[in-house]
């Protein structure tokens, strides 16, 4: 059976977050409910490339142990969502995931807002690019879809970029086309410099469709919109249901 066109990993955070919510200070409870490593499975299950989750610094939902249980635990790719700081970067060389992608953290934040600012920050990156590709982590930069972003991204030996989605889920109508145009500027000149392609941030079934346009994509990484159609169909059907939606894409390049 050839590959498919387009790679899901879905992110668990959401679930955790539900967890967090009732069990933050128990969570060696026996009751304690919802389990991250029984939604990382049953997103195996329904056909999920990668299991995706975001250890932040201030721990508000995934926490380390979490971590290092899925990375026992599951059998496809683990993707680790990290902010640029010692203490996460050590706790990756550690746990060796196959991939990282480098995001911003904002404490006020309630999730990831924006893309993180590579171009100004490729002194305090390279390093923690190097250390992550010398440990056999490929690394993604989670990144608007900016072309001196992508530029940044190539020279301090990213393999990927994540193009951050979230302004193009938030608007409709000419706003909404004139940023598809721009994820498809930065799609084409990281696949020129020899990146992977992927994205994430407010994708839902409805706006997928929408994207089709940009080139050269390889996976996308999705959670809100699955998480919370599970409350409705289940978590199985959800991802499902995704994956039918990215079975239509086509690269037009």
């Amino acid at each position: 059976m050839p590959p498919p066109n387009l790679l899901l990993g879905v992110n668990i955070d959401h679930v955790v977050t539900l967890r967090q919510a009732r069990y933050r200070t128990m969570l060696e409870a026996f009751n304690v409910e919802p389990s991250v490593l029984q939604a990382a499975l049953e997103a195996e299950a329904a056909g999920a490339h990668s299991i995706t989750l975001h250890l932040r610094a201030d721990r508000r939902h995934i926490q380390d142990a979490d971590v290092r249980l899925l990375r026992q635990q599951i059998g496809t790719k683990l993707n680790l969502e990290m902010g640029n700081t010692r203490e996460i970067l050590d706790i990756a060389l550690s746990v060796r995931p196959d991939f990282v992608c480098m995001v911003p953290e904002n404490r006020e934040e309630v999730t990831t807002e924006g893309g993180l600012d590579v171009a100004g920050q490729r002194a305090t990156l390279r390093p923690t690019v190097k250390a992550l590709n010398d440990n056999g982590t490929r690394v993604s930069m989670f990144i608007d879809p900016d072309l001196d972003q992508v530029r940044a991204s190539a020279d301090i030996g990213a393999s990927m970029i994540e193009l951050h989605t979230g302004t193009f889920a938030n608007h409709t109508g000419q706003e909404r086309a004139a940023e598809v145009e721009r994820l498809r500027a930065a799609a084409a000149l990281g696949h020129e410099l020899g990146l992977q392609i992927n994205a994430g941030h407010g994708l839902t079934t409805k706006n997928l469709p929408e994207m089709w346009s940009v080139p050269h994509l390889a996976e996308l990484n999705i959670g809100h919109h699955i998480v919370s159609r599970a409350i409705f169909i289940g978590l199985r059907t959800a991802i499902q249901e995704m994956l039918a939606v990215m079975a239509t894409y086509r690269d037009p390049c």
